[in-house]
């Protein structure tokens, strides 16, 4: 999934009937306080309106210094922002010099929640998409410069219709390809091998997983009906279980994770002659291993981020077909091979296995076959970019593959990449301070170019 970008902004007032201002609180060495916005849904006409939250956060003692403001715009799509409960990492790092102003994104956490049970209000599958169109990084921007404040793709597209609300930028693990109606399947064509690559890792690192995974992936395909039921309700299938390379695969920890899990797929067999069983400590690890229940936007919007002018048509379910000779997994056992995990990745039959996800098939369905998806990026101005932008690449990142980030950062005047396979994809989570310190040097003249 892709990491977090940072926007910096200046908040202009706003009017007090669109916006509400909580009661300081703290957490350990945080000052904290909350906002409420009230936003049009669709900016170009009258509409409903939907709540936008955000959370200001200071340094204890700050509440009242004159600071610039640092906008935190979460990666996704579909995730709201962090919680802090404490001073640490990148956000004790940008207390010492800015306000920090954590939002949570349009249908996400406390900004009118597209939620599993919240959607079933909308009574067919063409109202349910005709609202999910209004969720993207085009209408965030929006809310944002509404309050004058997704991650790194948010922030080109905000680099394109609204620089004039930026002082500078910091986009960390969240590049993406530009300059086609849809390239989706540019980021799958290289998706797909770099998985691959990592598949070839993990298995190396835990080369007694494989023979787990076969007999798994067998285990489920003899089973009535093709796998084995979850305790929400939906089903493990072969290709269900390769789907915990998302997160397994591409996280600085996620290896570890993935075989923690695996060495406890079994119930031990008290009793001669029992049959074999997956433990129910398996099958729940594999239900919270994804967020679907809780952040059903990310399957619902994943590929309509990379969508303007023209459909994604399931772009990776239709790609998968040409790497299939890898990724069959029931092809993998029969040849004695390792069976490959999926990466970042939405495909159409989760919405058939996926308890939490079953009511949105035909409201995904419509969504990968839109067309008139508006744009998301001016490749002009952001070539005739006048905003300082700072980005941290990670070389080996499964989810932003290194190729396309470098071919977009042509395209954009005055960035400068920070190249590193020190961190994944989740480097902000795992070293925040040491690469926001970084970043900030990099803008601000401490790290100079050579």
């Amino acid at each position: 999934m892709a990491e977090a970008g940072s926007v910096y902004v200046d908040v202009a007032g706003e009017s007090k009937s669109e916006h509400v201002t909580g009661k300081w609180f703290s957490v350990p060495e945080l000052r904290l306080r909350d906002h409420r916005f009230i936003v049009p849904l669709d900016y170009s006409k009258s509409s409903p309106k939907i709540t936008v939250f955000a959370r200001e956060i200071v340094a204890v003692g700050k509440e009242e210094q004159a600071m610039p403001y640092l906008l935190y715009l979460q990666g996704g799509p579909g995730f709201e922002g962090p919680r802090p409960s404490e001073a640490s990492g990148w956000i004790q790092r940008a207390c010492e010099e800015f306000r920090v102003v954590l939002l949570d994104q349009r249908g996400t956490g406390l900004s009118t929640p597209l939620t599993c049970s919240s959607m079933l209000q909308f009574k067919s599958a063409k109202e349910l998409a005709d609202y999910l169109v209004h969720f993207r990084a085009d209408n965030i921007v929006k809310d944002a410069e509404f309050i004058r404040s997704f991650g790194g793709f948010c922030a080109l597209t905000y680099l394109s219709f609204a620089p004039e609300g930026l002082k500078q930028v910091l986009i960390t693990g969240g590049i993406p390809p530009i300059g086609k109606a849809c390239t989706a399947d540019d980021v799958y064509e290289a998706g797909f091998e770099q998985v691959a690559r990592q598949n070839e890792k993990y298995y190396k690192r835990f080369p007694q997983d494989i023979e787990i995974v076969r007999e798994l992936v067998n285990y489920l395909a003899e089973s009535e009906g093709g796998g084995v039921p979850l305790p929400s309700g939906g089903i493990l299938t072969p290709k269900g279980l390769q789907t915990l390379g998302l997160s397994g695969l591409g996280s600085s920890t996620g290896f570890e994770r993935l075989h923690y899990m695996l060495e406890r797929v079994w119930d031990p067999i008290l009793v001669t002659g029992a049959p074999k069983c997956i433990s129910q400590f398996f099958l729940n690890a594999f239900e919270s291993w994804h967020s679907f229940d809780t952040n059903p936007l990310y399957a619902l919007l994943h590929e309509a981020i990379y969508c303007e002018g023209a459909s994604s048509g399931w772009s990776a379910h239709r790609l998968r077909d040409k790497y299939e000779y890898k990724f069959d997994a029931m092809k993998a056992v029969k040849e004695s091979q390792p069976v490959l995990f999926t990466g970042e990745m939405i495909f159409p039959w989760m919405f058939d296995e996926i308890h939490a996800l079953k009511p949105f098939k035909a409201a995904a369905d419509l969504l990968a076959k839109k067309e008139d998806w508006p744009p998301l990026y001016d490749v002009p101005r952001l070539q005739n970019n006048k905003v300082p932008v700072a980005a941290a690449v990670y070389y080996e990142d499964m989810y932003v593959n290194f190729k396309l980030v470098t071919e977009t950062a042509s395209h954009i005047s005055g960035i400068r990449l920070w190249v590193t396979n020190e961190f994944m994809h989740s480097g902000l989570r795992d070293a925040g301070r040491q690469i926001i310190d970084h970043l900030l040097g990099m803008i601000n003249g401490k790290k100079p170019l050579f």
